[in-house]
């Protein structure tokens, strides 16, 4: 069990897969910009997150539902989460999560789903298959299936953010196409002298 001064947030998962560099530039030197895809994220975000829920039917929906996983030292805030009551009188929990964009190539935005999930299923002790994107483009819903390969990448991503986080480790800069619509690329420089070169001559300079 991990203690609340040891959670790391759900966030920081989605960052790191899109880039390790761009992950330990906003938790560990609490650097943030914003661009024209974050402030689009937050203004759909701000309708999302309303810390209210409705019942409709058989299904019940929490906006800004907090969440968290002492196992797994994760903490955030999932957008929506449905409660489908079922016929057999037990409930099924189903998190949605809102996104301004469209579905993306990596597997950042299904980490992020699937460690709400096992939040979810740590607060409510329930099993949890698969959960849904809400995509601005198309608008339309996602399914994705929470399955055992996405729950040990997720696992192992988890693993690999603490340790970025723990040991105040900021990865060198390295160019890469989609450096283009990071909004800290003007903070991270990729574009300037090689990473590697440099932290070697910032060493040089501390050693002599």
């Amino acid at each position: 069990m991990f203690s609340e001064d040891d959670y790391i947030q759900i966030s920081a998962l989605q960052h790191y897969v899109f880039c390790p560099r761009q992950c330990a530039l906003i938790h560990v030197e609490n650097i943030w910009d914003d661009n024209v895809w974050t402030v689009r994220g937050d203004l759909l975000h701000e309708k999302v997150d309303s810390d209210t829920f409705e019942t409709r039917g058989t299904v019940k929906t929490v906006r800004g539902l907090r969440i968290h996983s002492p196992v797994l030292g994760i903490v955030g805030r999932a957008d929506v989460v449905e409660f489908h009551r079922l016929k057999n009188g037990k409930e099924q929990a189903v998190p949605v999560e809102f996104k301004s964009g469209k579905s993306k190539e990596d597997i950042s935005d299904k980490v992020q789903l699937c460690a709400q999930a096992l939040c979810l299923e740590y607060m409510l002790g329930l099993h949890i298959p698969r959960g849904f994107f809400f995509y601005g483009r198309p608008r339309r819903r996602e399914a994705v299936h929470l399955d055992d390969d996405l729950r040990a990448q997720t696992g192992e991503i988890i693993a690999s953010v603490r340790e970025i986080v723990s040991k105040q480790v900021v990865p060198p800069a390295k160019y890469m196409k989609k450096c283009g619509s990071c909004s800290l690329e003007r903070y991270c420089q990729p574009r300037s002298m090689n990473a590697g070169k440099l932290s070697a001559y910032v060493k040089d300079l501390y050693q002599q």
